[in-house]
């Protein structure tokens, strides 16, 4: 499961942030994505973006935020790490479409395309 978090960064250093929740053998892991907003009208494809931190290794992508023993608790525990909404998750690769979405709506800075403010910023830090 995946949600987009819309944008971070400040003018002159964009970048946006999603978070997904992995599953693993033993447990459900939650990381938080965040890159540089490289996108265009043509090319949504996030995990291709490049980190947004220029210490962040490629190969370790996102950042591990939580772990879970059950889906429901993953979700719970990604929604408090990161401010996602329930209600908005999507499928695994879906958040390149919300993406999309937002860059066709302008890069809205305060609210989704749909009309929900984004998630505090502060639990995305």
């Amino acid at each position: 499961m995946e949600q987009f978090l819309g944008p971070v960064g400040a003018p002159g250093r964009i970048g946006v942030s999603y978070v997904e929740v992995r599953s693993t053998k033993a447990s459900y892991e939650v990381y938080l994505h965040t890159v540089e907003d490289v996108g265009h009208e043509r090319f949504f494809d996030l995990v291709e973006f490049p980190p947004f931190a220029a210490d962040q290794d490629e190969e370790e992508f996102g950042r591990l935020v939580a772990t879970a023993e059950d889906p429901s608790n993953a979700l719970t525990a990604a929604e408090e790490a990161t401010g996602a909404v329930p209600g908005r998750w999507v499928n695994e690769g879906m958040v390149q479409d919300e993406y999309a979405d937002f860059v066709r709506a302008g890069r809205p800075a305060d609210q989704s395309p749909e009309g929900h403010p984004w998630p505090s910023r502060g639990a995305r830090s």
